[in-house]
């Protein structure tokens, strides 16, 4: 979890901070994770090449990566992942919800507590995020939300991501030549994007694959609430983000809106 968090440090710092543009950072973060993700596949099956994945998984995974990036030039990190978090959930549960499953009332009004938490976080005001900021997010969580979809029963998760990250690699070069005319970079940009890439998205995927062996998904998907908390107080400890009742309230909300979903449906399964 904390891979996951910082990597909402490393980009808000990178693009607010360097000289580097979110194109480019989007770029080097997903060639860098693909890189490393190749090596531990390869490390691993003494393979080099890495055959699976998706080219539908890749273009969910790039536009999670490109919205991500560029809606944290306006965002505070702790706001950005709690955005993040709470697109990727509301998209899992709303596509349950289209497929048929049902709630039950306790699940009901946990899902209608974190929407509630989610809109009272955008409401105009002057602790509101930058509009435009925040629908890049929540565009980025439902971009991550399609690919978690998509990856859902997947025997191989760290091959068939290895697999996405190279094919997301050349969707990302597009979008640095279509930017081309207002790309800029600095060897400090450079660095916290590699880093972003190969250790909190390539290295940090793989630890968390592995990670899940020993967890049952409802323990998956409840140690996840921690993530926009840990990229709240790491903004605020790091960057010097405050932490406003707006963003303590609404987290509030979306995050025990979503436990409240998460655990009663596993008491409905097992019962």
């Amino acid at each position: 979890m904390l891979a996951f968090a910082g990597n909402s440090l490393l980009c808000r710092v990178a693009l607010r901070d360097t000289a580097i543009d979110a194109a480019t950072f989007t770029s080097v973060r997903i060639a860098a994770g693909a890189a490393v993700l190749w090596f531990i596949v390869a490390l691993r099956d003494r393979q080099p090449r890495v055959a699976q994945g998706h080219w539908m998984s890749a273009f969910a995974l790039f536009a999670y990566a490109a919205c991500f990036s560029f809606a944290y030039l306006g965002l505070p990190a702790g706001t950005g992942a709690l955005l993040l978090f709470g697109a990727v959930q509301l998209t899992m549960i709303g596509w349950g919800l289209w497929r048929g499953q049902r709630l039950g009332r306790a699940q009901m009004l946990g899902f209608v507590v974190a929407f509630a938490g989610l809109v009272a976080l955008l409401l105009p005001g002057i602790a509101a995020p930058p509009l435009a900021s925040a629908a890049l997010m929540l565009a980025a969580g439902a971009a991550w939300g399609v690919y978690s979809l998509r990856g859902r029963g997947t025997a191989d998760a760290t091959r068939v991501t290895a697999g996405n990250f190279l094919r997301a690699v050349p969707l990302a070069l597009g979008l640095s030549l279509v930017m081309a005319a207002q790309a800029t970079a600095d060897w400090t940009g450079v660095a916290y994007a590699v880093a972003s890439g190969a250790l909190t998205s390539g290295l940090g995927y793989a630890l968390w694959y592995a990670a899940l062996r020993g967890l049952d998904a409802t323990r998956a998907a409840v140690v996840q609430l921690s993530v926009p908390a840990l990229a709240a107080a790491g903004g605020a400890a790091f960057l010097a983000e405050p932490i406003g009742w707006r963003l303590v309230l609404a987290s509030a909300a979306i995050l025990g809106g979503v436990a409240a979903v998460i655990l009663a449906r596993d008491r409905r399964a097992a019962g």
